[in-house]
């Protein structure tokens, strides 16, 4: 049996239920998935996202692969790129209306506004910077990603409980750093009066 039967053996397998077929499999193509998804996004955890968008399609619509077409590689290499193009699409709508919005609420706001607003966005992104990981990057998804929670808890193979615990969490604690830091300014403000 050649290598390219042996892996689509393995890969009929893993369609079928057999977990170390699966293992196998993901042991032998995830690197090259990972490779593909961090070269076109840049950046580890949304490679990591599509590696498991991926793997999870291979296992929905492994029984359509086609030897005839091309080797497994090339058939993961295009499902990679997809998933990637997807994303980055996604990511400039968002940016592009987010911009737009900036763009409709400035005009219509005046400058001490624009200032204000400034601050306060600087003062969040600060907060959310200052959180644990998981708590900062369940926090993020959740606002600013289209996907729901239960998307993040299987796309990070944690409970969904788990991902709204992050969330609640982090909100705390970015409600906490924000508190502190209004008091230290309304307690430097008074020392500086005194």
């Amino acid at each position: 049996m050649s290598r390219l039967e042996d892996m689509s053996e393995v890969l009929r397998g893993m369609c079928e239920g057999e977990v170390d077929a699966f293992d196998r499999f993901y042991a032998r193509y995830a690197p090259l998935v990972m490779q593909v998804a961090l070269r076109m996004l840049g950046e580890r955890m949304e490679a990591e996202d599509v590696c498991h968008d991926v793997f999870l399609e291979v296992l929905r619509r492994g029984k359509d692969y086609n030897p005839g077409r091309g080797s497994i590689e090339a058939w993961l290499a295009v499902m990679t790129r997809s998933r990637c193009l997807d994303r980055l699409r996604r990511a400039k709508r968002i940016a592009e209306k987010g911009k737009q919005l900036g763009q409709d609420a400035a005009s219509s706001r005046s400058s001490e506004e624009i200032a204000l607003r400034h601050l306060e966005l600087e003062e969040l992104s600060e907060a959310l910077k200052k959180l644990p990981r998981n708590q900062r990057d369940a926090v993020a998804y959740s606002y600013y990603s289209p996907h729901t929670q239960k998307e993040l808890s299987d796309a990070w193979n944690v409970p969904l409980g788990t991902v709204k615990s992050w969330v609640r969490y982090g909100l705390n604690n970015m409600r906490k750093h924000l508190e502190r830091r209004e008091n230290d300014r309304n307690t430097g403000v008074e020392e500086g009066r005194r």
